[in-house]
């Protein structure tokens, strides 16, 4: 079982920035991508991922704004999120891919507030 351990969430003021980690249980290469989701009213939509080869994506609503990278010494995924906005905040989830499966991090709280 694929364990994805989140961190980095919390309160921050509009404009301000959040960094958020996500280490997995196993080699971040041996997934075929990794992303982050945010829990929306109906379903998760994805928020940025990134391909093992290291190709990324993102929403159109944040685009410019956060940045997905990781570091592979430390085995670890990252989203750096600058010019937050009240809209952003959400609990966000970690996701691992490999082939068919998929795993989900515990989810991490990000409010956006003054």
């Amino acid at each position: 079982q694929v364990e994805l351990v989140e961190s980095g969430g919390g309160l921050v003021s509009p404009g301000g920035s959040l960094r958020l980690s996500c280490k997995p249980s196993e080699s971040i290469f041996d997934f075929n991508h990794m992303g982050w989701y945010r829990q929306a009213p109906l379903e998760r939509e994805l928020v940025a991922q990134m391909t093992v080869g290291g190709t990324t994506q993102y929403a159109n609503s944040v685009k410019c704004r956060f940045t997905i990278d990781r570091d592979n010494a430390k085995n670890t995924v990252y989203r750096q999120m600058n010019s937050l906005k009240p809209e952003d905040t959400a609990v966000y989830y970690c996701k691992a891919n490999r082939l068919s499966k998929h795993w989900w991090g515990q989810g991490t709280q990000v409010t956006v507030s003054s």
